[in-house]
């Protein structure tokens, strides 16, 4: 979005909190101007730690006001979280045009909250729509990152990871929150369908040696602790082993990439189960809970996918279908008009 904002004549203003995983997400783009503000999570709310939440919370709306006053904004978007609500507050009460984005199927209780205070509610899924009943609400889908528009090749895309150029392979990755379970269970699989099915595994930091050290010097099978070049490593797979965030999903939808869909067990609300099962519905992906998978049912299942072509390319017409192309247009439309 800040890119489209950009390439339009605005000057776009990224508010991100002060966790490093933002930091590390921010670091490739230094085209870009971004500022942090204190990430808050709210407690429960008859909890004792309320009072230094609201405290905290005023704090972090008068710095957001300040922000916006001097950088003369005319409008403010939250992109979900409770990191959001102080700038979108903020926004409200300077009288800028306000909006709240959500990518899930079903809404985070940061954003039903601060859509009180927003002039449009924007949607990733048409299923998020009827939590937002006194909202004016628009389906725009969710922006992917420019840099998904120019893959390279799967050839160069698998030199890149030291894959063979003929072989099929399997991409996993447990997104932010990470997913040991499933990371095990990967390496089993792969152990079990033989050298013929290639994997590329994004561990996640934490648990990069342990996997390493699981998989030793099995041919065929790269093991990555983060990865910052995303566009490679959807380019050289042809079948995905995912969570099922908001942006993960869209992704996977702009670039008609089949999955097994595992969502994390312990997301607010279980909302990835529900963002998955809209997938499913859809024949786009497959739903798999962690708690039912073992190495031998995620076996079977990429087995028969990878063994059955005509279903991975319907899989993969099916998630195009969900694909909003120009969702950076959409919302910057909404924003600041043409």
């Amino acid at each position: 979005m800040a890119e489209e904002l950009k390439r339009r004549g605005h000057r776009p203003l990224l508010l991100i909190s002060q966790k490093k995983v933002d930091a590390d997400a921010s670091a490739k783009y230094g085209e870009l101007e971004f500022e942090t503000v204190p990430a808050i999570a709210k407690p429960p709310t008859l909890s004792p730690r309320m009072l230094p939440f609201l405290w905290r919370l005023w704090q972090t709306i008068g710095q957001s006001k300040r922000l916006l006053k001097l950088r003369e904004a005319d409008a403010v978007i939250g992109m979900g979280g409770f990191t959001s609500l102080p700038p979108v507050y903020a926004g409200k009460k300077l009288g800028l045009v306000t909006a709240m984005h959500d990518s899930n199927a079903l809404p985070g209780k940061s954003n039903r909250l601060g859509s009180k205070w927003c002039s449009k509610v924007l949607l990733g899924l048409e299923a998020a729509r009827s939590y937002f009943p006194g909202s004016v609400v628009e389906v725009t889908g969710t922006p992917v990152r420019t840099e998904f528009s120019n893959l390279p090749s799967k050839d160069e895309a698998r030199a890149k990871f030291g894959l063979e150029a003929g072989k099929p392979v399997v991409l996993s990755f447990g997104g932010s929150q990470g997913a040991k379970h499933v990371n095990t269970l990967v390496v089993e699989v792969s152990r079990e369908l033989g050298e013929e099915i290639q994997w590329l595994q994004i561990a996640g930091r934490s648990d990069e040696d342990r996997v390493k050290e699981l998989v030793g010097e099995r041919a065929g099978h790269a093991v990555v602790g983060f990865c910052d070049d995303m566009p490679s490593a959807y380019a050289a797979s042809d079948l995905v082993i995912s969570r099922s965030g908001g942006a993960s999903l869209t992704e996977l939808a702009y670039l008609g990439l089949p999955a097994i869909l595992v969502p994390y067990p312990h997301a607010v609300d279980d909302h990835q189960t529900v963002n998955a099962q809209c997938f499913e519905d859809s024949k786009a992906a497959i739903l798999a809970q962690e708690s039912d998978l073992d190495g031998a049912k995620l076996a079977k299942l990429v087995g028969e996918l990878l063994g059955a072509p005509e279903m991975l390319v319907a899989m993969s017409e099916a998630m195009r279908a969900l694909a909003v192309d120009d969702s950076a247009a959409q919302i910057c439309e909404v924003l600041v008009g043409k």
